[in-house]
């Protein structure tokens, strides 16, 4: 009888064992954040939020772009995608198991819209937002094989911006475009500010969206202007699931060796920022729980000119 319950016990240590690492983890790191440096924006500043998807603005920024706007300053958002490519999302939201182009597209369009109301919950212009409309989940082939050669979505059957309100209808689905497109947009804004996911970052839009605003601003000479958010940080990050304001964010797993810094949020910081995630309410149909764990005292950034700090 001990003999089988040990093995019972070894067997639902190793089924659960990634599960209690990054509970052990959480824990661990989410004690040592007060003492990360603090870090606020300062008064008059012009942020540009690049976000792969609708949704990543306000999930990892949210309270930083209301901390931009008390201070003085302006806020835009460019969202990379209109996540055309959560298969999931479609499926559920057109009750199907097998969703078709047609409803990728459809989805696009509603997160279109979301990402607008988001964007207004948190006080943003419309006239600051800016849509590109590239492929949810190909903009790594963009950067990488199809620089010059149009990128065709397996999701929607498109190889070129087609939506309405896009930056520019048309443009190919090629690196070169959405580099010319990045580009005008910093034109356009000259940020002082520019908030980016992270290179280490477990999605690949993410990482190509850093892997391009390295591009850009190190070409300005603006790296000392980039700072780095991450969404998907590893294992389970973060942890507990659901609403709970009172914690900490702790520093994700995948970078946890990066210099990363606070921004402390007042309790009406973290309301504003809840209230924008219900705007994506298509996200929060499926992803709630994960979305909601954002919901911090704090967010972080780590800046990109800086070296990691040692692990």
């Amino acid at each position: 009888m001990w003999v089988l319950l040990l093995l019972l016990l070894l067997v639902f240590l190793l089924i659960n064992a990634p599960w209690l690492f990054q509970q052990a983890y959480a824990w661990y790191y989410r004690t040592r954040v007060g003492a990360l440096p603090a870090w606020d924006p300062v008064p008059g500043t012009r942020l540009l939020v690049l976000a792969p998807h609708p949704d990543d603005e306000s999930l990892a920024a949210a309270g930083l772009m209301q901390r931009v706007r008390q201070g003085g300053g302006k806020v835009y958002i460019a969202w990379m995608t209109l996540g055309d490519g959560f298969q999931w999302d479609a499926a559920l939201l057109n009750r199907t198991l097998r969703p078709t182009p047609a409803d990728l597209r459809g989805l696009a369009e509603r997160r279109r819209q979301e990402s607008v109301a988001a964007a207004q919950a948190l006080g943003v212009p419309e006239g600051n937002l800016f849509l590109l409309g590239y492929p949810d989940r190909g903009l790594l082939h963009l950067f990488l094989e199809n620089f010059f050669t149009p990128y065709r979505s397996p999701n929607t059957h498109l190889d070129r911006v087609s939506y309405p309100g896009t930056f520019r209808p048309g443009a190919p689905y090629t690196g070169e475009a959405w580099e010319r497109d990045l580009r005008a947009i910093l034109e356009r804004v000259r940020p002082d500010l520019v908030v980016s996911p992270a290179p280490e970052d477990a999605h690949p839009d993410h990482r190509a969206t850093a892997y391009m605003a390295l591009r850009l601003m190190g070409e300005r000479g603006w790296l000392d202007r980039l700072r780095f958010y991450m969404v998907h940080g590893g294992l389970e990050w973060p942890l507990p699931k659901g609403l709970h304001p009172g914690l900490y964010l702790e520093p994700p797993p995948r970078g946890r060796h990066l210099a990363w810094q606070r921004l402390d949020l007042t309790p009406e910081e973290e309301a504003r920022k809840l209230q924008a995630l219900k705007a994506h309410r298509s996200q929060m149909e499926i992803l709630g729980r994960f979305m909601e764990a954002f919901v911090r005292k704090n967010e972080l950034f780590t800046p990109a000119s800086n070296p990691p700090m040692a692990p």
